[in-house]
């Protein structure tokens, strides 16, 4: 373990979106002595009021795009950190429209890095397990650091590409840097977009949630609160150079992600449809959290599902106003792709 960094200022980059606006409400209730200047553009995946309730002194809120240069020359100098989440995450978005997704993903890293090189800051890169590609369903095996990237999606080989352009930083230029791979991440101010927030709010719409393929594909569950807690284990106490896998024992199919929903929302078991699967629709994923836990000490703490997914459905249950306006958008977007 290398000594602890103590930052005091971190800029937090994609801070208005799902995981990123949880590592931010992470950081302001765990570490009272740190400023947090939140770096977003408003996306569609992004929404300030994500940020709601977070005191004045603690945070300053950016509206800006991480490839201008000019922006993070102005905002960078000062700061001991930059924390950088802000990606295009979505597979089937990145199906249909690769673009923004080689800008965002490498182009934005490529400035952040420069930015983090010429002005003398720490850099942590969060990125994904996608990167690694998929396992068989009965593999017993899981992603470490070592594993080979093979990546499927174009969302997915542009995450490895950033990854390769943070080694290539610390390598060539000295960038302290760090990288994490995570699992999927559920909780709270996750976009309607995704697998678990979809179902949850297909049900609260009356509306029959849809499963992909034959819903035997499985994810590594993670509570999002629990990715903070690992990325701030990695910020301060990881070692420059080295990749760190995030994950927290959750493989999880989608079939019993999604009859779990159905069941805690009072519908029967097969209230629900299927759709064609996606195109090159990866079938497993599994984190081996090994050097994370042995070397930095850390653990999860919410490690029943079946709790975490009870409040995640009570989040989106009490918050219908902030779900709600996006929701007949992001349907007819499936809906057009059949899905």
């Amino acid at each position: 373990m290398a000594d602890e960094f103590r930052p005091e200022h971190i800029i937090v980059t994609g801070g208005a979106g799902f995981i990123g606006s949880n590592f931010v409400h992470w950081v302001v209730d765990h570490q009272p002595g740190v400023h947090v200047t939140v770096l977003d553009a408003l996306t569609y995946a992004g929404n300030r009021e994500n940020l709601a309730g977070i005191p004045e002194d603690r945070m300053t809120f950016v509206h800006g795009d991480i490839c201008d240069a000019a922006l993070l020359d102005e905002i960078v100098p000062g700061a001991d950190a930059i924390v950088h989440f802000a990606a295009e995450s979505h597979n089937d978005n990145s199906i249909a429209d690769p673009t923004p997704f080689v800008r965002t993903n490498v182009e934005g890293t490529y400035q952040l890095l420069e930015a983090a090189r010429k002005h003398g800051v720490r850099f942590h890169h969060i990125s994904t397990d996608e990167v690694y590609g998929d396992l068989a369903l009965d593999d017993p095996a899981r992603f470490t650091e070592e594993t080979p990237y093979r990546p499927s999606s174009p969302y997915s080989s542009t995450k490895a590409s950033s990854d390769m352009l943070a080694r290539a930083w610390f390598r060539t230029y000295g960038v302290p840097v760090t990288i994490s791979n995570c699992s999927n991440n559920y909780g709270p101010r996750q976009h309607i977009e995704k697998f678990i927030p979809r179902q949850i709010t297909n049900i609260l719409c009356g509306i029959r949630p849809k499963l992909y393929g034959d819903g035997l594909n499985v994810r590594d569950w993670i509570h999002t609160e629990d990715h903070s807690s690992a990325v701030w284990a990695i910020l301060t106490r990881g070692v420059p150079g080295e990749t760190y896998l995030i994950g927290a024992d959750g493989e999880r199919n989608n079939i019993d992600v999604l009859r779990a929903i159905l069941e805690r929302m009072g519908k029967g078991a097969d209230d629900f449809d299927w759709v064609r699967d996606r195109p090159g629709h990866d079938r497993r994923y599994a984190i081996d959290s090994t050097k994370l836990r042995r070397e930095l000490g850390w653990q999860p703490a919410h490690t029943d599902f079946a709790e975490g997914l009870d409040d995640t459905i009570a989040w989106y249950r009490d918050n219908e106003d902030w779900w709600r306006p996006a929701k007949e958008a992001v349907e007819a977007r499936y809906a057009a792709q059949g899905q």
